[in-house]
């Protein structure tokens, strides 16, 4: 600290004075001036200027300093080489190392890591460092910390605990003379030298001896006594923190900052005149552009800072909001904390709540503890005190004693054990609570699982995992209700750990020894038992609670609650969790009080039946919540002589909500005739976390009366208190929960950032400091730090308490005689456009709009999505099964109108759903977080639905600005300049590839199956399997020839050369021996998928399409499918009258062999490819001889094929790279197909898969459908196909054929699936090809792994391919799309100016290779709109390649990796964009 004091000192004494400015002559003055400006214009090197600087200076630097220049020179060399050399050679070697690619920013080039190796090698200073003394404002008010900081390889970035990086002229720690002079120019220099050491902290290498020669300087005593007297304390404040990183290094030296010259103020606006350079630092505008720009070139990050993978950049995207100038703000004073009377102390009290059960199962055996009723009402079982001890007794024998695992105890103190008991089952479930505490084991309620897909179940599951649960207690009529596995056991639940399952009815449990005592002890604050929460987004906690905080809890309601001995309480609430646990449970034991539970299941019978057991057990007390209340009204006409007049308190658990209110006036009314009193009624308001945090006191204990505030609807949005009149529409009529419980503090503190105390006219989130709150979420320290050890301050920033507060998630505020009210909670709050919204509250606002009428039960849900970085609005309601349609939607409309008059926000979809469709909570309510889940996915299936996103959405995006035009030229010359490189690859060069084709020597590929039938006759090529995996036909070369041949001589007599005939087969040797045949003949083959026998209506209309927009003059098939095509059902689709002529070539007659035909040039047409889209759309193309035959050569050389190897092919035969596959590969590489129709799969899913491997095939190819059934058909079995000796790891390229983007996830899938039957991961690859070339990308056998990368979808918005890493917000998964075919060549041009980009820029795929398709095929002759599409040129560079179009989006990125041939390897990505450009 002494050092870093000072040296600050030091600095702040050597600042310039006017009196020290004028001991330079005026003609100096001005030449230093010319000289800097020579400078920051580019026009001088900076050799040049300091040695041009020096000889000014010179004759002056003795009558200042009093020191010789040259010994103050070798010193200031001496120091900076000493403090640049170790710097940069640790700089070396951890740029080597740290480089990753991933990071690295689009402007790293070639070019700027030459001119950063040459910056090095000389050592010079970087000129970013310069800094103008025209702007002498403070660092922080003029310059944001900027993200971009330098890059690890240039030095700069500066790491906690390391010395700064120094350049030779910035390595002394005290500014020099050229410092002084620095500052003594006058305001019109331009810029401080690069040697200015204002500009970088230094490093600590100058003698002191040389420091303490420049301070005893006697010519300069005046002026520095003058210096100090004039120096203001502040302008050694720390840096600007530019690398995102802390400086609070120990080592770190703070730099001054100049005090304002010539007038600037320090807080002056930098935007004015300065520009900054890239680390932050402003620079004059006179700095020429040419300079600037190269400066932002080398410190542009080649490693984003993290902050930039999670700082949204919608600011650019979206218009943002600006808030309302006149909206309300809080006007009082600042609340205070508000305390609760004394906690009382009883002498009678236990000292733990296992000692108050002990007491009152020994002294009280036979005093009733829990009555519990069946779904008629009446009462199944009385425990008794006595028989609660007894039971528990037991229970915690059995546990701790006769559970074993391998010979020792299964459980032991301080374990965690699952209590699985239904809502109908108080008994045992209190049975098991105490029991475990008489254990110490920590029992953990849960609810029972009903099927393995319960909503919130798995989260459930994985707060048994953390919680390190391995035995579940249950009773045996749950547990035999449980789903079962085939072994009988219960089934492991979705996202469970392994369970033990224990029933704890009697006969399972042991009796214990008489000398086995329980331990019952003081209430300490080991752990008593752990609550489940559901946060918002669905996630499930634990809320450990000990067990003193237990017992103070019990004591504090039993203090607020008044509760005496004996008493009786009914209680409706779920008595696992919350206040149905608290009073039901646990305090009703500590005073002996008897419970009356009502269950759920009775409850939905009989909403009266919780009043009439008041009646009939003259009941105190009533545990309820508005709900119950509610229904109950629904139900009271039918009952006479019903009397409430012995209840002293209708305790309301959810009295925070706001319809309580209404719930509670509305039964207040009824049923204050039959006895009920009006201060009876006693809301409350509490959470999980913090417990009880306020109650509305009974009567005899001389409370203020009630209160009840209208608040402004407008006010609460802004988190701001107004009363209003009741009535406006817009309010909020709330009623108190009482006072604060007896030994808490309370406190309101703001909802976002630093929990500063609220005023009082403001509404924040309610804090609670007391004994009986809880204590953590269990496994969550972060989380438990930021609830239950909040520390609210004052709006001087200091606590109001050293006790440590937590948040009970509930808003509100302190009203009138300290009555806490609550208007929300923090889980149902919605933030939209800056305002606040409780879902609650809508609720309400909904179900006041008729709800009986449509809303089924009540049953409805309000949540917020995020669209377009705001949260909107959702309401799904379930309708009644009367509804009409219309009805249902006149009550959306109004409800609509609702929402927008009262709440002034419009809701972004309103949705109703059919009756009992939504997921349910345990008792009946709706499990929100599952049910936005749904929505989200798209899986809610709702009958009606109202979209309003013109209500809602009002910062849409902003139109993209159109950049100013840029000439080709300059573009060119400019990326050359920025050592871009085009974003163009191809595939390896055909004319330099050496191979024994000799098949390269036909033009045709019908002349290929000539040569082969009579080379190798017996050859097979082909062999067809069927369902049951045996061959269903076979053909070798001379057979397809005869069968050709055939065809031909059918076709010559009677088809003219040139005609097109449609081909319509099922998949087969048929459908390529017709094919041949129709070359042969000198006609068109145009393959056609038959029709569908059972889905003729749609399937036969496209075959019709085909025919006719080919024009086809005739029709070859089997007889079977020309029967099918003019029968009765087809006349129903289709005029089956215009057919063509139709040729059935199941028996064709011998004829004599026709002459084959000779096209005259390879540019005639082969065959026409006909693929109908998704969208519905007929593209047709025609592909040459010559295509034909180079797309065959690029196959087989990109996947190997030779006459000796097999592939398995599974794709349907009609066209793309599928058609190709079939008919045209195997003729011209002589290898031999194992064909599998995909239609078989369906009756047999693993026929593809048996076959790849009973013939150990190495090269397969399917399509993502058939990759599909097998991931669902055989996903469970593979052990299966195990047993049937079925194994793959002879496959080693299996490719999926798609004119789409590669589906990751499916593949990933297949390949996880069968990996167990020893398929390679490696092993699974795509392809790539389109309507203008069926094959541009294939994986083939040589090439590396395929490479699955993650892009930022928020750069793909600007045409921008970002690399990221997995798991990075807005990360988008891609899989490469193959290795680029032999031949072909690819590049990613512009769509609008059809220029080339560089690369990792999105934008349109351009290809060119032999085997491009010629050009469209239409019926009305337009191929002129569309002849871009294949005959394209670029409107620069390379303006001779001619180009086909793809219509599809992609990108180029260069990698590190190398292919079989040494060279580098392009990766080749298609994003999922398609152009609207052809068709």
């Amino acid at each position: 600290m002494a050092e870093r004091t000072s040296t600050g000192l030091l600095s702040m004494m050597l600042e310039p004075t006017p009196a020290v400015a004028m001991t330079l002559p005026a003609e100096v003055r001005e030449k230093l001036a010319e000289l800097e400006l020579e400078l920051s214009e580019g026009d001088i090197t900076q050799k040049g200027y300091e040695k041009k600087r020096s000889k000014l200076l010179a004759p002056y630097i003795p009558q200042i300093q009093g020191v010789d220049p040259s010994l103050q020179i070798d010193n200031r060399i001496q120091a900076s080489s000493q403090a640049v050399l170790p710097v940069s050679k640790q700089n070396k070697s951890r740029a080597a190392n740290a480089r990753d690619e991933r990071f690295r920013s689009d402007l790293h080039t070639e070019a700027v890591q030459a001119a950063l190796a040459k910056y090095k090698e000389r050592k010079m200073p970087m000129p970013s460092k310069r800094r103008s003394v025209l702007v002498q404002s403070s660092v922080e008010a003029c310059t944001p910390p900027d993200t971009s900081s330098a890059s690890e390889d240039e030095g700069s970035l500066r790491r906690q605990g390391r010395l700064p990086t120094s350049t030779p002229y910035q390595g002394h720690s005290h500014p020099t003379v050229e410092h002084w002079f620095n500052r003594v120019i006058q305001g019109s220099s331009t810029s401080s030298s690069a040697s200015s050491t204002s500009s970088h902290p230094g490093g600590r290498s100058v003698s002191n001896t040389t420091t303490h020669a420049a301070l005893n300087a006697n010519a300069t005593a005046t002026a520095l006594a003058d210096l100090m007297a004039h120096t203001q304390l502040d302008n050694h404040s720390a840096p600007p923190d530019v690398t995102g990183l802390s400086e609070r290094s120990s080592l770190h030296v703070e730099r001054p900052h100049a005090a304002s010259v010539r007038g600037v103020s320090r807080n002056y606006n930098h935007h004015t005149s300065v520009m900054e350079t890239a680390d932050g630092v402003p620079v004059n505008s006179r700095v020429s552009n040419k300079i600037q720009q190269l400066l932002n070139t080398l410190k542009r990050p080649k490693r984003p800072p993290l902050r930039e993978f999670f700082v949204d950049d919608f600011e650019e995207l979206l218009d943002v909001q600006q808030p309302d100038p006149n909206q309300p703000r809080p006007e009082g004073q600042q609340m205070s904390p508000l305390e609760g009377e004394p906690l009382g102390v009883v002498t009678n009290w236990p000292p733990s709540l296992p000692a108050a059960l002990q007491k009152w199962g020994t002294t009280h055996p036979k005093s009733p503890c829990l009555t519990a009723l069946d779904n008629a009402g009446k009462p199944v079982y009385t425990l008794t005190y006595g028989k609660l001890w007894t039971r528990s007794q037991k229970l915690a024998y059995t546990l701790l004693n006769k559970l074993s695992s391998r010979n020792e105890p299964l459980l032991i103190p301080g374990d965690r054990v699952a209590l699985v008991f239904p809502n109908s089952d108080p008994v045992m479930f209190m049975v098991a609570f105490y029991g475990c505490l008489l254990a110490e084991l920590v029992p953990v309620p849960i609810e029972v699982p009903l099927t393995r897909k319960d909503a919130g179940s798995q989260q459930i599951g994985f707060l048994l995992g953390s919680c390190g649960v391995t035995l579940a207690l249950t009773t045996d009529a749950c547990q035999k209700g449980l789903p079962k596995a085939q072994t009988g056991e219960v089934v492991t639940f979705k996202g469970w750990p392994r369970l033990l399952w224990f029933v704890t009815d009697g006969k399972h449990v042991a009796k214990p020894p008489k000398d086995w005592y329980p331990s019952i002890r003081e209430a300490s604050n080991d752990i008593a038992y752990i609550e489940y929460k559901t946060s918002k987004e669905g996630s499930t906690m634990g809320i450990t609670v000990s067990h003193s905080a237990m017992l103070a809890h019990c004591q504090a309601l039993t203090q607020a609650c008044g509760y005496t001995e004996a008493e009786t309480i009914t209680n409706v609430l779920d008595f696992k969790r919350e206040a149905g646990l608290w009073h039901g449970v646990l305090t009703s034991v500590m005073n002996r009080m008897h419970v009356i539970s009502i269950p759920y299941s009775l409850m939905k019978v009989n909403p009266l039946s919780w009043i009439q057991k008041v009646h009939m057990y003259k009941a105190r007390v009533a545990v309820v919540k508005s709900r119950d209340m509610h229904w109950s009204l629904l139900a009271q006409r039918d009952q006479r002589d019903i009397s409430l007049s012995s209840l002293r308190m209708l305790i309301v658990a959810d009295g925070a909500n706001p319809w309580s209110i209404s719930s509670c006036d509305a039964f207040l009314n009824v049923f204050q005739s039959r006895g009920l009193r009006p201060e009876v009624i006693c809301p409350c308001a509490s959470s999980s976390e913090a417990m009880t945090v306020a109650i509305r006191r009974p009567p005899e204990m001389g409370v203020p009366p009630p209160g009840k505030a209208v608040l402004s609807m407008s006010g609460l949005s802004h988190s701001v208190i107004r009363v209003d009149t009741e009535e406006k529409l817009s309010v909020l009529t709330v009623q108190d929960v009482g006072q604060v419980m007896p030994g808490a503090l309370v406190c309101v503190v703001r909802v976002e950032g630093t929990p500063y105390l609220c005023k009082t006219d403001e509404v924040g989130e309610i804090c609670v400091s007391s004994g009986c709150s809880g204590l953590a979420y269990y496994g969550l320290p972060g989380m438990t730090k930021n609830i239950f050890e909040t520390i609210p301050v004052k709006s001087t920033g200091v606590p109001i308490s050293n006790r440590p507060f937590t948040k009970t998630s509930l808003l509100g505020f302190v009203g009138p005689d300290n009555l806490v009210f609550v208007v929300g909670k923090m889980d149902g709050l919605m933030v939209v456009s800056g305002r606040r919204h409780n879902a609650d509250d809508v609720v309400a606002t909904a179900l006041a709009v008729e709800p009986m009428k449509f809303v089924y039960r009540g049953r409805i849900a309000v949540f917020s999505v995020s669209v377009l970085h705001d949260e909107r609005i959702v309401v799904v309601a379930e309708q009644r099964p009367d509804a009409s349609e219309e009805d249902s939607f006149q009550w959306m409309s109004r409800v609509l109108q609702a929402i927008d008059s009262i709440h002034q926000v419009g809701v972004y979809c309103l949705a109703l759903v059919p009756a009992n469709t939504l997921p349910k909570a345990p008792l009946g309510g709706i499990h929100i977080s599952e049910t936005k889940q749904r929505f989200l996915e798209g899986s809610l299936h709702p009958c009606n639905v109202l979209m309003c996103p013109h209500t809602c959405v009002t910062n849409l995006p902003k139109p993209r600005q159109k950049q100013p035009e840029v000439g080709p030229a300059s573009m060119i010359v400019g990326n050359l300049v920025a050592g871009k490189r085009i974003a163009q690859a191809c595939g390896r060069d055909l004319g330099q590839l050496e191979d024994n084709d000799q098949a390269r020597k036909f033009l045709y590929i019908h002349d290929v199956l000539q040569w082969r039938a009579q080379a190798t006759p017996d050859h097979p090529l082909f062999l067809v399997l069927n369902a049951k995996g045996t061959v269903a036909s076979t053909a070798s070369c001379l057979q397809l020839h005869k069968r050709a041949e055939r065809v031909a001589a059918a076709l010559m007599g009677r088809l003219n050369t040139g005609d097109h005939v449609a081909l319509v087969y099922p998949p087969g040797i048929d459908l390529i021996a017709t094919f041949y045949g129709c070359l042969y003949a000198g006609c068109v083959p145009v393959t056609v998928r038959p029709p569908h026998p059972q889905n003729l209506a749609t399937t036969l209309p496209t075959v019709k399409m085909i025919v006719e927009v080919s024009k086809s003059v005739c029709i070859l098939t089997t007889q079977a499918i020309m029967k099918l095509l003019k029968s009765k059902e087809a006349a129903a689709a289709v005029d089956i009258k215009s057919w063509p002529t139709v040729l059935d070539t199941d028996d064709l007659p011998r004829k004599k062999n026709p002459q084959i035909y000779k096209p005259p040039t390879p540019e005639m047409l082969a065959y026409l490819d006909f693929s109908v889209s998704t969208t519905g759309i007929l593209a047709g193309v025609k592909m040459s001889h010559a295509a034909t035959s180079a797309l065959c050569r690029s196959i087989k050389l990109q996947c190997e094929l030779y006459p000796s190897r097999q592939i398995a092919i599974c794709l349907d035969p009609y066209c793309g790279l599928g058609l190709a596959l079939w008919c045209l590969c195997s003729v011209y590489s002589g290898h031999q197909s194992i064909l599998v129709p995909p239609l078989e799969l369906e009756s047999n899913a693993s026929l593809w898969l048996t076959a790849v491997s009973q013939y150990k095939v190495r090269v397969t190819f399917c399509s993502y459908s058939v990759m599909e059934m097998c991931t669902k058909g055989l996903g469970s079995q593979t052990e299966a196909l195990r047993l049937r000796n079925v194994n793959l790891s002879c496959v080693r390229t299996c490719m999926v054929v798609a004119e789409e983007r590669p589906r990751i996830t499916l593949t990933q899938s297949f390949s996880k699936i069968f990996k167990d039957l020893g398929l390679s991961p490696r092993a699974v690859s795509t392809t790539f090809g389109c309507r203008v070339n069926v094959a541009i990308c294939l994986q083939g056998t040589a090439g590396p792994d395929p490479t699955t990368v993650y892009v930022d979808m928020r750069a793909l918005r600007h045409d921008r391919v970002r690399l990221v890493e997995r798991g990075s917000p807005h990360s988008l998964p891609l899989m490469e799309s193959g290795k680029i075919l032999p031949g072909v060549k690819v590049i990613i041009a512009n769509t609008e100016t059809k220029g080339p980009l560089g690369d990792s820029h999105l934008g349109e795929v351009w290809v060119s290779s032999p085997h491009n398709a010629t050009g469209y095929y239409t019926v009305y002759g337009e191929e002129a709109l569309h002849a871009d599409h294949f005959n394209t040129k670029l409107s620069f560079g390379d303006t001779q390649t001619v180009w086909a179009r793809t219509g599809y989006l992609g990108f180029l990125r260069r990698t590190e990796l190398t292919d079989a041939s040494g060279g580098e390897r392009d990766f080749f990505h298609l994003l999922p964009f398609f152009l609207s450009l052809h068709l």
